[in-house]
């Protein structure tokens, strides 16, 4: 039997797409196949979908609601950009469903929203697809489901929902009861609005709520969701009012997203929820229906296509046409303790392009390069406090994190290893299992400890991202090094963990970044409190297939890529971490490190070189001083800069 990769690459249509080959055709076809695969797990009436694998943290029921409401959002695409034509049935089958899961007499009746958290987002699914096909099912639904769906929904209304990204599944919810003559609250609907204006940032960014969590649920959610509601509340006046604001910030975001984005189609790995894999194309759609004037329809399939290749290439859905708990393949310590069987088909977030027709511009449009795939760039993304850098060598995007720990300035957590680490990039993963998952190694600058582990760095201050004249990028944070003995039980939301901590001394990094290199200095102020211990200093993960032989450099390969250090003066300890099935990219990841022998000196630069990159480095960046505190970069490429650390650490 023919693996869907295999039936895709058939398809390939190198004119029209010549990047990834892809048209709507392969988007159907990966739509149908997943509808079709999750068939056999559906209850006798459709109700509930409940795929293999152990159950979710929130149990059974919630698991086969999931696997109902996320299968139900590409049937709604698939449906809705057909103009009803439905092939595969899917309007009965799911209109079944509808039925027996509002029944609260039916014995396959959904958990509902004042019983379970959880079924509230659901909710917002059911309510989005049933906007999108309303001429074909909602319309043609009995009076007697019509009432019980509008009672399922009706909780909604003067719930308490988290102040995230969840405040719109409140408001579509409630908007499609108005729009169906059910209940609603304007209250709510006016609070939650004003509530996520709170949420936005510079350049079109938004934060999932106060902290500074920044994310993929930028793009799938909160852009996706303010235009969706704009379009089901057409003609009222907030809904008219507030639609340009929410294209013109979902315009201006997606110039930075197309750099988030390799040339192989990965997504940047980083954040929570991971296992929704493509749903990462969703902002990209949403920017094609919303017709926002650019990127233009070209380059936003190019990059909408481009993940959903990637994870098909790497056997996502697998051959039994399943999505797994996973990134590629299955490797369920990815999941949050949210997640479940089910929950991985909020990559159907990512067929989102499927609602527009054929013969969109999205879908005509000749498939425009990615900005890595042009040429090398630096870009400042200023919300974030990201510094990214792509090379067209070897299609990498790499970021330097300066702005992101899904926390505040001053709060003592863990680090998580999705949103603390220093740097990210579309071809590693931080270690996410094992012991150096909850004690940063990879990406990380710490003090270690009389019994050798590692600090945290959550809670600290961004005091500088930009650009420096050359064009190269630097950014700067500072720190109270801290020791956490957490507290017991904490559900895995993606964030770091609360606990008992110790503090330490105060940390101060600077990055200089420019191609695949990024010059890292680390002081510990001389504040007059003596270090705890020696300081670390770990690269980039890189995954690699087998166990590499240990020599002692601190440097590794896997045939591909290249992760390397080139550590300064006082930096006399190295070598390579080798970790077993410590990320979903490989079986083993090696990061390289460096560090100090004895107790780091305050008041002291160190610095190291880090290099990611296809070719191995014929020479690093050199550092000098000039004065007290500027430092004299001089690159491989022959640009020099001159960087103020007092300036950078003043926030200037």
């Amino acid at each position: 039997m023919r693996t869907l990769r295999e039936s895709l690459r058939d398809l390939d249509d190198r004119r029209l797409s010549p990047y990834t080959g892809w048209t709507r055709d392969h988007w159907a076809a990966l739509a149908d196949h997943l509808l079709l695969s999750a068939r056999p797990y559906a209850s006798n009436s459709h109700a509930r979908v409940s795929f293999p694998g152990a159950p979710g943290g929130y149990g059974s029921d919630v698991d086969g609601l999931e696997g109902f409401a996320r299968t139900f959002l590409a049937a709604g695409f698939r449906i809705a950009g057909e103009g009803g034509r439905d092939p595969l049935g899917l309007l009965d089958w799911y209109a079944q469903g509808l039925a027996a899961g509002t029944d609260p007499r039916s014995p396959e009746r959904w958990v509902r929203l004042d019983e379970h958290d959880q079924a509230k987002v659901e909710a917002a699914s059911i309510a989005l697809v049933l906007h999108l096909t309303r001429p074909w099912l909602w319309d043609r639904l009995s009076p007697l489901v019509q009432e019980q769906v509008v009672d399922y929904l009706a909780p909604a209304i003067g719930s308490g929902y988290p102040p995230i990204n969840w405040i719109w599944f409140q408001i579509i919810v409630e908007q499609f009861l108005a729009s169906a003559g059910g209940p609603c609250s304007a209250k709510d609907i006016d609070e939650g609005l004003a509530l996520t204006d709170g949420f936005a940032r510079e350049d079109g960014w938004y934060a999932d709520g106060a902290e500074r969590s920044y994310d993929h649920y930028v793009g799938w959610a909160l852009h996706f969701y303010p235009l969706m509601w704009t379009e089901m509340a057409a003609g009222e006046p907030a809904a008219d009012t507030r639609r340009p604001v929410y294209l013109a910030r979902l315009e201006r975001y997606l110039h930075d997203a197309v750099h988030l984005v390799g040339a192989d189609g990965s997504p940047l790995v980083q954040g929570r929820s991971l296992t929704y894999r493509f749903a990462a194309a969703a902002q990209f759609w949403a920017g094609a229906r919303a017709g926002t004037p650019s990127p233009g329809p070209g380059l936003l399939r190019r990059a909408a296509s481009g993940i959903a290749r990637h994870f098909v290439e790497h056997g996502a859905p697998g051959d039994d046409g399943i999505l797994t708990l996973g990134w590629h393949r299955e490797w369920r310590p990815i999941a949050q303790s949210y997640s479940g069987p089910g929950s991985p088909y909020w990559a159907a977030k990512g067929l989102f392009g499927l609602s527009l027709p054929a013969g969109h511009p999205v879908w005509t449009a000749v498939e425009e390069p990615l900005p890595v795939e042009s040429g090398d760039f630096h870009l400042a993304v200023r919300a974030p406090g990201w510094l990214v850098s792509g090379t067209r060598e070897d299609g990498v995007v790499r970021v330097v994190n300066h702005g992101t720990d899904h926390s505040r300035p001053g709060t003592n957590l863990t680090d998580s290893p999705l949103y603390a680490r220093l740097g990210y990039s579309t071809a590693t993963s931080p270690l996410l299992a094992g012991a150096h998952s909850a004690e940063p190694f990879d990406q990380s600058a710490a003090i270690l400890d009389e019994s050798g582990r590692p600090s945290h760095r959550t809670g600290f201050e961004t005091t500088f991202t930009g650009r420096l004249p050359s064009g190269t990028l630097a950014g700067a944070s500072r720190w109270r090094a801290h020791w956490v003995t957490p507290d017991a039980d904490q559900p895995d939301h993606g964030s770091g963990r609360s606990g008992t901590p110790r503090l330490g001394p105060w940390l101060e990094v600077i990055s200089a970044v420019r191609g695949p290199w990024e010059l890292r200095l680390v002081r510990v102020p001389a504040s007059g409190e003596a270090p705890l211990g020696p300081l670390r200093l770990g690269g980039w993960p890189l995954p690699v297939a087998e166990e590499p032989a240990r020599d002692g450099r601190p440097a590794a390969s896997n045939g591909v890529l290249r992760s390397r250090l080139f550590p300064g003066p006082g930096l006399d300890a190295s070598g390579v971490l080798h970790a077993e099935d410590a990320t979903p990219l490989a079986t083993w990841t090696s990061v390289p490190w460096c560090g100090t022998t004895g107790p780091a000196r305050p008041g002291t630069w160190y610095d190291v070189a880090i290099f990611l990159g296809g070719q191995d480095p014929a020479e690093p960046p050199a550092l000098s001083w000039d004065g007290a505190g500027t430092a004299i970069l001089t690159w491989p490429d022959g640009t020099e800069d001159r960087l103020d650390t007092g300036t950078a650490l003043a926030g200037a």
